[in-house]
């Protein structure tokens, strides 16, 4: 059994944007992060000089139940290999974290009017920072094969979804 002894306030939610649960066409969708009344809105200060947010939310339209951590392949296609459920990044991961780099288009009191975050609307927000180029991976980043073509349709502009 899992230690879940944890607990993390919501300090956002979010408001339009995504609905569902859509594997690809994620790109081109503009959404707003807004603080809950508790976060001061002083505590976003100079965030506007910033072009990416780094966003930890949470995948808040699943249960424990859908939590699968044995080896799977990804989105149930055979075509791509089977691997644990924490090589996955999505809500059948234990706690149900995702994490997503939007750009921030403008700041607007307790909004943060972001586009390409594929988080659904209502998602909760619990943590966000702007993105320092130095705090990112170091080095070249390697992967297989198949994230790229699993993901080839991830980015492309919502409108053009079929």
């Amino acid at each position: 059994m899992l230690d879940k002894s944890i607990e993390v306030p919501v300090i956002a939610r979010v408001v339009g944007g995504h609905t569902g649960r859509v594997d690809d066409y994620k790109g081109g969708v503009e959404s707003i992060i807004r603080l809950v009344p508790a976060i001061p809105e002083s505590a976003l200060q100079g965030i506007d000089e910033f072009s990416h947010l780094e966003v930890v939310w949470r995948f808040s339209l699943g249960s424990d139940k859908d939590i699968e951590l044995e080896p799977r392949s990804p989105r149930g296609d055979p075509a791509w290999p089977a691997t644990g459920g924490l090589v996955h990044r999505n809500h059948r991961r234990p706690a149900r974290i995702g994490i997503s780099y939007p750009s921030l288009l403008r700041v607007d009191g307790r909004d943060l009017h972001v586009v390409d975050l594929d988080a659904d609307d209502g998602t909760p927000v619990i943590d966000l920072a702007p993105v320092f180029r130095e705090m990112l991976p170091r080095g070249p980043v390697h992967q297989p094969d198949w994230p790229t073509d699993m993901l080839r349709n991830y980015w492309r502009n919502a409108a053009d979804r079929p």
